[in-house]
């Protein structure tokens, strides 16, 4: 089973490296990072990268897409050639899937229309204008499209699509492995459980990288 991951300069890390330690793990399942360029992408920090060892033209039929997000899916909101090998994979493959803004990508290729998706709590408003139905979910399945919420959501994400591929064994037996039994120091994972002055912090953050 062929997994994308499609890598661009500003990803969020953890958008794609969550689902790969996920992925990977499924059995004759292999994840490979591409891109329109082969090589490093530098997240939006800067202080890391991912490398891509494929074009994307290289693998124009994979099983499973999954999108990751980040501040560079807003330039390529407007990048055909990313757009258009989504909208072609999407054609072709059992699974289309998005972590966080990844989902503006899916949207703005017109995979969402009409279609219920989340994303970043903070750029909800940008599915709407794309077609989409926004809803405040971790995972939101419709049909072969799976669109996740904000960034670590793309593990639970994963782990569903595990679930859809392998059966629900084999997901537990992932989870697991990767010893994914999280319990935060905090109750402030959601803008609507976060303090007001903490939502107001992220958002100057968001305004800064963005």
């Amino acid at each position: 089973m062929e997994i994308a991951i499609p890598i661009f300069e500003r990803l969020t890390a953890l958008d794609a490296v969550g689902p790969y330690e996920v992925l990977s793990r499924i059995p004759g399942g292999r994840v490979r990072f591409l891109a329109e360029s082969i090589g490093a992408k530098r997240t939006e920090n800067g202080m890391l990268a991912l490398s891509a060892d494929a074009l994307l033209d290289e693998l124009p039929n994979p099983d499973v897409i999954v999108v990751p997000g980040g501040y560079g899916t807003r330039a390529l909101m407007q990048d055909e050639q990313m757009l258009d090998w989504i909208r072609s994979a999407h054609q072709t493959s059992r699974w289309t899937t998005s972590v966080c803004t990844g989902s503006l990508l899916l949207a703005a290729a017109g995979i969402l229309d009409g279609l219920e998706a989340t994303t970043h709590w903070l750029s909800m408003d940008v599915l709407r204008e794309y077609g989409a139905i926004p809803v405040e979910r971790r995972v939101v399945e419709q049909g072969k499209v799976i669109t996740a919420a904000g960034v670590s959501s793309g593990i639970d994400m994963a782990l569903t699509l595990a679930a859809r591929i392998a059966g629900e064994e084999v997901a537990q037996a992932i989870q697991l492995g990767i010893e994914y039994d999280p319990e935060p120091p905090f109750d402030s994972g959601s803008v609507a459980k976060a303090p007001a002055e903490v939502v107001e912090l992220v958002r100057r953050a968001s305004a800064r990288f963005a």
